[in-house]
């Protein structure tokens, strides 16, 4: 079954597909225009269960693998990457609570994170710390019962409109080891937000600074125990890499096919413009490149799931090599739009625009290229 789905995976592919090119791929143009957070929709896919893709069913997710978060992910992304990415995250913030959180954490937010009544961000980044993730300054001091959590965290999607706030707070000594996490919620005193962040892409979900300032937040809302924090979200980026790299293939694969449809009705020199070798080679290598990076996606997300000694190392690899490949395909694809490509009135402009953060977040594809080295030899030393 390595390269082949399964009926259950392939009825879960067609739920999703179905769902968006009902209540995704129509309005998605209207969204990115008028920057329209589409929470109505959101909720919708929970409704389906894909707010809580791989949240366990005792929890009251749907318990799937990561397989299926990705088949999700790329089929919500074939509408718009920008709405099936926000989703992503809340997923990875949701199972973090689910996998390391206590009985009573999980009793607390998972009712309403699993229908996403209240959605969920991720809060790692910070104003002076990106890929240098472990030197995140963010601090949280005990107190009693409490926490008291003071700092920044920067280019949060949902920021301002989410409800709850997966946190990686300081705790202890420099470095990962001293490093927790924390649920904290909107409405805690303390808690604000910055102006709205003017994008080149992404426009249908917000992005703001989040500030913390002496934040109580009950030590109940710790996630797993002291200085476990880096762990977990390197454990979180694992899956969330894939299902970035998953976005990029669906946005990849819409603006391949947007770029076939284009170059069969367009006319240049008496005829269609796909008829030209040089049309048909260009989009043999997008085919080519795709279908590389679903491949190399799809066994990333089976180690994952498995728990291999490698999950990391191939994460890394699948989410440079879909994220890239991604990018790469909307930039040609624009380019065979001609002029017509760089308008709004057709979708490619919006999937370029969309995808080219993918090379960035979740750890940049340079960060990916360290980690996969730096994987690869420990294995051959």
């Amino acid at each position: 079954m390595q390269f082949d789905l399964t009926e259950d995976q392939r009825a879960i592919q067609e739920v999703a597909r179905r769902f968006t090119a009902d209540r995704i791929t129509p309005f998605a143009a209207h969204w990115d225009e008028h920057h329209v957070f589409p929470r109505e929709t959101i909720v919708e896919a929970a409704a389906l269960g894909f707010g809580s893709i791989y949240v366990s069913e005792e929890s009251g997710g749907i318990g799937l693998g990561r397989m299926e978060a990705a088949l999700i992910m790329e089929a919500m992304a074939y509408g718009c990457a920008s709405t099936s990415a926000f989703i992503s995250i809340h997923n990875m913030a949701s199972w973090m609570i689910d996998g390391f959180g206590s009985a009573a954490l999980k009793a607390k937010y998972l009712p309403s994170l699993v229908p996403m009544d209240k959605i969920a961000s991720y809060c790692l980044t910070e104003p002076g710390s990106g890929s240098d993730a472990a030197a995140l300054k963010t601090r949280a001091v005990r107190d009693g019962d409490d926490y008291v959590v003071s700092g920044s965290k920067a280019f949060i999607s949902g920021a301002g409109a989410n409800e709850v706030y997966v946190t990686m707070v300081r705790t202890g000594e420099p470095g990962p080891r001293g490093i927790s996490c924390l649920v904290i919620d909107k409405d805690m005193p303390g808690v604000s937000f910055g102006a709205p962040e003017r994008k080149l892409g992404w426009h249908s979900q917000p992005t703001a600074q989040v500030n913390f300032d002496e934040v109580r937040v009950p030590a109940e809302n710790l996630v797993g125990e002291e200085g476990e924090g880096f762990k977990i979200a390197m454990a979180g980026l694992d899956g969330g890499r894939l299902n970035i790299g998953a976005c990029s293939l669906g946005g990849g694969q819409r603006a391949l096919d947007e770029a076939v449809a284009y170059t069969r009705q367009r006319n240049q020199f008496g005829k269609a413009i796909v008829d030209f070798q040089a049309t048909q080679f260009k989009l043999a290598d997008m085919e080519t490149e795709l279908q590389a990076a679903r491949t190399l996606l799809y066994a990333a997300a089976a180690r994952v799931a498995d728990g291999s000694p490698d999950k990391t190392k191939f994460a890394a690899m699948a989410k440079r090599l879909a994220t890239d490949t991604g990018m790469s395909i909307a930039d040609r694809a624009l380019q065979l739009h001609g002029g017509y490509g760089y308008l709004m009135d057709y979708p490619v402009e919006r999937i370029f625009r969309d995808l080219r953060v993918h090379q960035i977040l979740e750890g940049t594809n340079e960060i990916m290229r360290v980690i996969i080295a730096r994987e690869l030899l420990r294995e051959t030393n």
